[in-house]
């Protein structure tokens, strides 16, 4: 079997951590949506009006940008980039120093896939007008999917790596991961992480032509139904998140509020299909995490599973899971019942949820579960909150291409 590289060197932690996200506004209200089993999925009426087959999405509390920055530092910014400058503002409440990212050392790497609603007004701008000169100055800077990293890279002052990484519904914990593995070998000492996910219709209508969404039109909150016999199809949603990552002895020479330690990361491809996965990569991926943290499967506590609702998709990993921890019972539960599919930035938010529930003691449910399919290898999923001290968790996220992020977090001991 493929062994994870090992350098026994350096220890990475998380420092700092803000999510936009539909369960709530800040970090207090996702933490108790996430222990309320609380849904953060709507019927959004523009997509009724579109003849959208789904309406469903997830929705975000009240946001406006123009309340944290000046125009000249939002004017490029994408949908999608807006909420990840807004997330890692929110986390330097916890992190403190923003002016310890004006440094060579420190790096920036955002997930995110998509640009769609500023590339399809340059479209319809010019085929209506015939001409590009009524285009925006900062209209090229919001249509590329790099909008978040150009844009928070000189606002941060940041002068080490610039990076934004495009890997379907993997990108934020690739992200994570890669931020991790280059603070741990000693490329950069601190990295702003994360991944972000825009919510506008332009970016859903492909998705909803291939009937990949739940029409459970009428009971929105029910909709989003990972590992459950009756899914229908995943639930879109969307936001930011930012994780502020950083190397063990650079947090404690300034005295860091540690709220995790990242001791694993586990990469693979299946190499089979563009859209269909085959299980055997996320196991691959989920074995490759644990030989990296050097723990075995029966030390881990918790998994956040990728799950969205699909067939295809939940089974494959309930596979994979039950491959690997089938001697163990271990919990799972997937966050996206609550959420919807935040895409692009799952990896990412994912992670903060799972740090919330390691912080405040509890594993969030997988509501709207009942019971898994016949045909499915069986796992342990766990449909209400459970109060439970959480030393080690496993968050997995696949993508489109067959891409596979692992990420193993352990509860901070010194």
């Amino acid at each position: 079997m493929l062994q994870a590289a090992r350098d026994g060197g350096r220890r990475v932690v998380i420092t700092g951590m803000g999510v936009v996200s539909c369960l709530g506004a800040t970090l207090d209200e996702v933490t108790r949506a996430l222990q309320e089993g609380k849904s953060g999925i709507a019927v959004v009426p523009e997509r009724i009006e579109l003849g959208f087959r789904s309406p469903l999405s997830g929705v975000l509390p009240p946001f406006s940008i123009k309340d944290r920055l000046k125009r000249k530092d939002r004017k490029g910014l994408s949908e999608a980039a807006s909420y990840a400058m807004v997330a890692a503002l929110d986390g330097l409440d916890g992190f403190g120093d923003a002016s310890l990212l004006d440094s060579e050392r420190a790096g920036i790497l955002i997930g995110n896939d998509s640009s769609s609603d500023q590339s399809i007004y340059t479209l319809d701008t010019v085929r209506t007008e015939k001409r590009t000169g009524t285009l925006g100055a900062g209209l090229v800077l919001k249509s590329m999917n790099s909008s978040p990293t150009i844009n928070m890279t000189p606002f941060f002052k940041i002068k080490g790596l610039s990076l934004t990484i495009s890997a379907a519904c993997a990108s934020g914990a690739h992200a994570t991961g890669l931020a991790y593995m280059l603070i741990k070998s000693g490329f950069l000492d601190l990295a702003l992480a994360g991944g972000c996910q825009e919510l506008n219709w332009q970016s859903m209508a492909s998705f909803d032509a291939l009937m990949t969404f739940s029409t459970r039109i009428s009971e929105p909150e029910k909709a989003s139904r990972p590992f459950d016999a009756d899914r229908d199809g995943l639930v879109p949603s969307g936001g930011g998140a930012a994780l502020y990552v950083e190397e063990l002895e650079h947090a404690r020479r300034r005295g860091a509020d540690i709220l995790a330690e990242i001791v694993g990361y586990g990469f693979t491809a299946d190499g089979t299909h563009p859209t269909n996965p085959d299980g055997f990569g996320a196991e691959r991926c989920i074995r490759l995490a644990l030989d990296h943290a050097r723990m075995d499967p029966e030390e881990v506590d918790y998994i956040n599973g990728h799950a969205t609702g699909t067939y295809v998709g939940d089974r494959a990993e309930a596979q994979a899971i039950h491959a690997v921890f089938k001697n163990h019972d271990t919990p799972v539960s997937s966050t996206k019942s609550m959420t919807g599919h935040e895409c692009w930035m799952a990896g990412a938010s994912e992670l903060i949820y799972c740090i919330l529930m390691m912080r405040h003691g509890f594993m969030a449910p997988n509501i709207n579960f009942e019971r898994q399919g016949p045909d499915e290898p069986p796992i342990h999923v766990i449909p209400e909150t459970r109060e439970k001290q959480l030393k080690t968790v496993l968050s997995n996220s696949f993508g489109f291409g067959g891409t596979n992020a692992c990420v193993v977090l352990r509860s901070f001991e010194g």
